[in-house]
């Protein structure tokens, strides 16, 4: 489920960094908005399907607004300064989310209830079907899942539709873009709203798997940090590099910490590698892969990929 939803963060993201060229930091912030509607709307109002639909309806029309006025405020800058607005407005946000406690929770953040249907004790079959348990948490996994297929493929579209090619021809000369006759302003705020209503709803649907949302699990600023790394990993540009990159990246949290402990067990002893291989040191080796990964992969790991797939040009020769 974690994978699920960080597969459509990356790839929403992916939206304004590799195809527009457009460096946010924000995009968390919607993320949050998305998970924090879901959660106040089911604390306010109890558990049930109305509370999720009026949550994640909210949220939308929250980053709806916000998306355009950013972008419609700041596109017109310069890269670098757009980045820092963007990054003043999350940090603002992350702030009014840590102190609203009667509103948000706080530091605390939100614990709730979710509809019946999707809570773990809800059964559907006595017995496991192919060794899977029925339940609450099936259903919450499987409406997720084809959720996440859903949007995934309509950012797909969306990037190889006409409107997909212009935002391609803006992150590559936007001046010519703009002398063909292409208002990128308004091409760059629609990029950037639909790259935030995709990230709310990736929120709202972290919420319903995690039945909490907190400032640590939404808008921290290493989420985005993470997120920035994968699409960068994956190969900027490609959806298909979102969905690598994220897989990569989740199971290296999940499992480098195991290998480690093996690895320490093996070299038990040796008083240098027994020291560097515990699983203490699991983040050091995080980011020694993720340099790795981007000193030998530069354009992603797709693009790589994609620059294999090239035949090379056969040379003539000359009689």
């Amino acid at each position: 489920a974690k994978l699920l939803v960080f597969i459509l963060i990356v790839a929403s993201f992916d939206l304004l960094l590799g195809y527009t060229g457009i460096v946010s930091f924000a995009h968390t912030m919607f993320f949050g908005i998305g998970a924090y509607g879901v959660a106040i709307a089911s604390t306010r109002l109890g558990p049930g399907w109305g509370s999720i639909a009026l949550g994640v309806g909210a949220a939308l029309a929250v980053s709806l607004l916000l998306s355009l006025l950013i972008g419609l405020a700041s596109l017109r800058v310069k890269a670098i300064f757009f980045a820092m607005i963007t990054l003043a407005v999350a940090s603002a946000f992350l702030t009014l989310a840590s102190q609203l406690s009667d509103f948000t929770g706080g530091e605390d953040g939100l614990n709730f209830k979710v509809p019946e249907a999707l809570q773990p004790g809800t059964s559907y079959r006595e017995t496991p079907l192919l060794g899977a348990a029925i339940d609450g948490r099936f259903a919450t996994y499987y409406l997720l899942f084809f959720t996440a297929l859903v949007l995934v493929l309509a950012m797909l579209r969306i990037v190889n539709s006409p409107f997909g090619r212009v935002l391609q021809a803006i992150r590559e000369n936007d001046f010519r873009a703009e002398a063909i006759g292409y208002r990128t302003v308004v091409y760059r705020t629609l990029s950037n709203v639909i790259g935030a209503l995709f990230a709310t709803v990736a929120g709202a649907l972290l919420a319903l798997t995690l039945r909490y949302t907190g400032p640590d699990t939404t808008l921290s600023f290493e989420i985005m940090l993470d997120i920035l790394l994968v699409v960068v990993i994956g190969g900027m540009g490609t959806l298909y590099g979102a969905v690598i990159g994220s897989v990569l990246f989740v199971l290296a949290q999940n499992y480098l910490q195991d290998l480690l402990k093996l690895a320490a067990g093996a070299l038990e002893g040796v008083p240098v590698a027994s020291a560097l291989f515990t699983p203490d040191r699991w983040l050091l080796w995080l980011g020694v892969l993720f340099v790795l990964s981007v000193y030998h992969f530069p354009t992603g790991i797709v693009g790589r990929l994609r620059a294999r797939s090239i035949p090379a040009p056969t040379r003539r020769t000359t009689p």
